[in-house]
């Protein structure tokens, strides 16, 4: 949201109509780089790293 709201400019609207191929072009525009998108296994190392509980 910070990239799409804050960084970018977008209005809510204009983020929340957003697709994930649009804030990741708006990524690579501002960083001249693709976004790597997270994969499942970044999300387990994640959550083991910072559980809940």
């Amino acid at each position: 949201m910070v990239l799409g709201l804050n960084v970018l400019r977008w209005t809510p609207s204009e983020f929340w109509r957003a697709t994930p191929r649009e804030l990741m072009a708006g990524w690579e525009g501002l960083n001249g780089r693709p976004m790597t998108p997270a994969v499942g296994s970044d999300l387990r190392r994640l959550m083991e790293e910072f559980p809940d509980g």
